[in-house]
């Protein structure tokens, strides 16, 4: 059997190791330090974000982000429920209700569904995700939360890199967020980065990462904070998988127009749609199936010691969030009942491509 294919494993560039070994030449290993500064301003430049702190986690500066909004016991906040876990949990870090919004179409959440929430509601804030690298609607959605004087957190974790009108996700709201987990389309083993214009609240989160310690001579606090900070050891990656992100993106698009191309012929599959003036990182080449059961194919690939994986089980369907309020659900019921993600890991050679495509048509 030929040797495994992974979903989305890490890909190194030419510099991330001699940025590291600076690293560990100056000693320097600790949070804070000169990468962690050089790797926000990579974000900032990348994006056009104003500020930038850097995290050891997306979730990390998710909760941080409800915190600079305000976000505390009792309040509802919405989020998208057609999502990842890590997108919802800091709500309930905060003791806040979470009320769940249902996917359009477009698989991300549904504008319409966000207003009349936000009308009947009240919420605190909403977490919108922009789903497996491709732009939600979040030129209406951010509309509408000013509209109506909602804060806006942009779950970007899977899509940076993705713009809508040639804006990156992540800007269009109060704050943005991206992730560099291990899987996604580049990484620093762990870490995360919250964005905003908004100076002020980007150094406020900074010192709410730095256990809200004070800034006189000895540990004085007055606020509760946490340990959120990267090291200067992630951030020498993350200064290293800035520079190919742009050739990792063309790269995960690359993959998905292989699939498409070799799986066209079967009019069983239907591919994550780009809403119009979008252009998505495809993160992971994602479907969904007419008729057949998605687990077939999976197990199909892992027969062959392939790993690919069902779409997000929706917040709302969640053991967790049993009894929640949600805003729809049946469009998101409907894609996770039917959908999956290919192999989409961009050392995968054309030839491993094609042998993933071959295992999926003869399972179809």
């Amino acid at each position: 059997m030929s040797g495994r294919i992974y979903l989305s494993p890490p890909h190194m560039g030419p510099n991330e190791r001699r940025y590291v070994d600076e690293v560990f030449a100056s000693n320097y290993i600790a949070p804070l330090g000169a990468f962690v500064d050089r790797f926000e301003k990579a974000v900032c430049d990348f994006t056009g974000a104003g500020a930038a702190a850097a995290l050891s986690s997306g979730t990390a500066a998710i909760h941080l982000a409800l915190r600079l909004c305000g976000v505390g016991e009792g309040d509802r906040v919405l989020a998208s429920t057609f999502t990842f876990i890590g997108s919802v949990a800091p709500i309930l870090y905060q003791n806040a209700e979470p009320i769940f919004i249902d996917s359009d179409a477009n698989w991300n959440a549904d504008p319409k569904l966000v207003e009349e929430a936000i009308i009947k509601e009240r919420p605190k804030a909403f977490v919108l995700t922009h789903l497996y690298g491709q732009s939600a609607k979040v030129d209406e959605i951010a509309e509408i939360c000013e509209r109506y004087g909602v804060p806006l957190i942009e779950d970007a974790a899977e899509s940076l890199g993705a713009t809508l009108h040639d804006r990156p996700t992540g800007t269009f709201g109060h704050f943005g967020v991206y992730s560099f987990n291990g899987n996604k389309i580049i990484t620093t083993g762990g870490g995360g980065m919250l964005v905003s214009d908004d100076d002020e609240a980007i150094a406020h989160a900074r010192k709410l990462a730095s256990q809200a310690r004070e800034p006189v001579a000895w540990y004085e606090h007055k606020e509760l904070g946490y340990n959120y900070r990267m090291s200067n050891v992630l951030a020498a990656i993350g200064v290293g998988q800035m520079e190919v992100l742009p050739e990792r993106i063309a790269q995960k698009r690359e993959i998905f127009e292989r699939y498409r191309r070799e799986l066209e012929e079967f009019g069983e599959i239907e591919w994550m749609p780009e809403i119009p003036g979008s252009r998505g990182n495809r993160w992971l080449t994602t479907l969904t199936l007419r008729r057949s059961d998605p687990k077939k194919i999976i197990a199909a690939l892992q027969a062959q010691n392939i790993e690919s994986r069902l779409l997000w089980k929706p917040m709302h369907l969640q053991p967790l969030f049993r009894g929640a309020k949600v805003y729809g659900g049946s469009v998101s019921e409907d894609l996770f009942a039917r959908g999956l993600c290919l192999p989409s890991g961009t050392a995968m050679s054309p030839e491993e491509q094609k042998r993933v495509s071959r295992i999926v048509k003869k399972a179809l």
